[in-house]
């Protein structure tokens, strides 16, 4: 298996270039203050901001980028890591009614499940998840503790994830620039970068999570500009592209056509150095081949709705472990390595009763759209159930997983594919403040237990509550006698 790489930025240019180099990372934003960063930075130095060399400017702020994101996965480790109780793991389709009703489906030619025949699949690749209530499953019961000891993920691994930070700024007459922002700042740059020259220096920090080693550098080109109009800058500036992009032009957009030389790494221009990035993985001591985990020719897939249609959200991208799986109960479910979520309670602070668990209301282009059920996702490559978990709460719903302790799990197991979901309580004195982070949810709520119930459920949560509500309780009492 490949070596995860984990992007610090949501840059859409820097995740095709990695893509078409066959590497497709996994996404987590670091939510830097660079001003802050550069603040900081240039204090120890005993210097002043604008004392900084661009160089070391945006080798700041890509290893101030790098540092945020290897902190939050830190946090995801130790919380796994810490996890207690007991994991549940359910095997619904060794179930002797469930194997009755997929012989006689069988020998029908239809599927084993009454629901089945109202799913074209030839036309809908998001099947609704199939409903095992009142199904004596199989279960085994084993302390979580197996979970970090014998799975793969971040606290077991001796390499890798590698975690990278970028950061760009243009250097013109003497004076940096970073992104823009506003129109009136980007129509007077423009106007400077008319028919002039100046270079574009780009960045890079690399964390092995792994073992902790940093390796860090920076590349640049020379760029030539042809000559701009007032209405090539006002045409250029009304489609948007120059507003949020160091230096205020991109090589591969609309402005391409306006760069007339580069002297230099052309990936570097885009906001990543393929050269300079094999280079610093090679300080780590991993061979930038062992990064590749995308087929030559591959194409770099969207997000489909609850119909199969292709019509991504803004903010969502396929990343590692994204993808459906052809399951042995007839259905279709997401996540090549499975998936997981977190089911977070709040206790009362006098009585230590559950009062409330998170729950998400799901975006309507998701699969079973509008239905109510748990934060959660795909795992994705290097990462364990709960990890994976652990991350998607946070990334969709804001669960901060230094606040919160793991305190048992139920996986429900297909055979190949599994979903886990991992039960948590808020750590004494710690409040977690759930919101939608991203567009894959309608709202994020603290719901009374009571409630959960009278919301239009997932079906697979509607299956599932029953018992997930009496072994919230249950642990919640079990907490109060420690």
């Amino acid at each position: 298996m490949s070596i995860p790489l984990i992007l610090a930025s949501k840059s859409k240019p820097r995740r095709d270039v990695l893509y078409a180099a066959g590497v497709c990372p996994t996404i987590r934003v670091s939510h830097v203050d660079e001003p802050a960063a550069l603040e900081a930075a240039a204090a120890a130095d005993g210097v002043a901001v604008d004392d900084l060399a661009i160089e070391r400017r945006v080798t700041i702020l890509a290893g101030a980028k790098a540092e945020a994101v290897h902190r939050a996965y830190r946090d995801i480790a130790a919380t796994a890591s810490a996890a207690t109780g007991e994991r549940v793991i359910a095997y619904p389709l060794r179930a002797a009614s469930v194997i009755a009703a997929d012989a006689r489906a069988a020998a029908a030619g239809g599927d084993g499940d009454a629901d089945a025949a109202s799913i074209d699949y030839s036309r809908d690749e998001i099947a609704t998840t199939r409903d095992f209530s009142g199904v004596d499953m199989p279960t085994v019961t084993e302390p979580i503790s197996n979970v970090i000891a014998l799975q793969p993920g971040l606290t077991r691994a001796t390499v890798g994830p590698l975690i990278v930070g970028c950061d760009s700024m243009f250097l013109l007459d003497g004076e940096c620039y970073g992104k823009p922002h506003s129109v009136d700042v980007a129509r007077e740059r423009l106007r400077r970068m008319s028919g002039a020259t100046g270079e574009l220096w780009t960045g890079h920090c690399v964390i092995d999570f792994a073992t902790g080693r940093v390796a860090r550098g920076a590349s640049h080109a020379t760029v030539r500009f042809g000559e701009f109009t007032d209405r090539d800058i006002e045409r250029y500036i009304a489609t948007g592209e120059p507003l949020e992009v160091a230096g205020s032009f991109t090589l591969e957009g609309f402005g391409g056509a306006f760069i007339d030389a580069i002297d230099g790494d052309p990936h570097g221009i885009i906001g990543i150095s393929l050269p300079l990035l094999r280079r610093l993985v090679g300080e780590l001591g991993v061979d930038w081949t062992d990064l590749w985990n995308v087929a030559r020719g591959e194409d770099l897939p969207g997000v489909l709705d609850k119909d199969g249609n292709e019509i991504p959200p803004k903010e969502n991208v396929h990343q590692p472990g994204d993808g459906w799986v052809d399951c042995a109960c007839g259905r279709k479910h997401w996540g090549t390595n499975g998936a997981s979520g977190v089911l977070l309670a709040r206790r009362d602070k006098t009585s230590g009763e559950v009062t409330h668990v998170v729950m998400q209301h799901r975006a309507t282009w998701s699969a079973e759209g509008g239905t109510w059920g748990i934060p959660g996702g795909a795992t994705a490559d290097g990462e364990s159930p709960i990890e994976g978990a652990l991350r998607e709460s946070f990334e969709e719903a804001n669960i901060t997983p230094e606040d919160i302790e793991v305190v048992g799990s139920y996986r429900e197991d297909h055979g190949p594919w599994a979903y886990t979901t991992v039960f948590a309580f808020e750590k004494p004195g710690h409040e977690v403040h759930p919101r939608a982070n991203d567009d894959e949810s309608l709202e994020i709520e603290w719901v009374p237990i009571d409630e959960v119930p009278n919301r239009k459920l997932l079906t697979a949560m509607k299956t599932d509550w029953p018992r997930f509500d009496a072994r919230l309780r249950s642990l919640a009492a079990a907490a109060r006698e420690r």
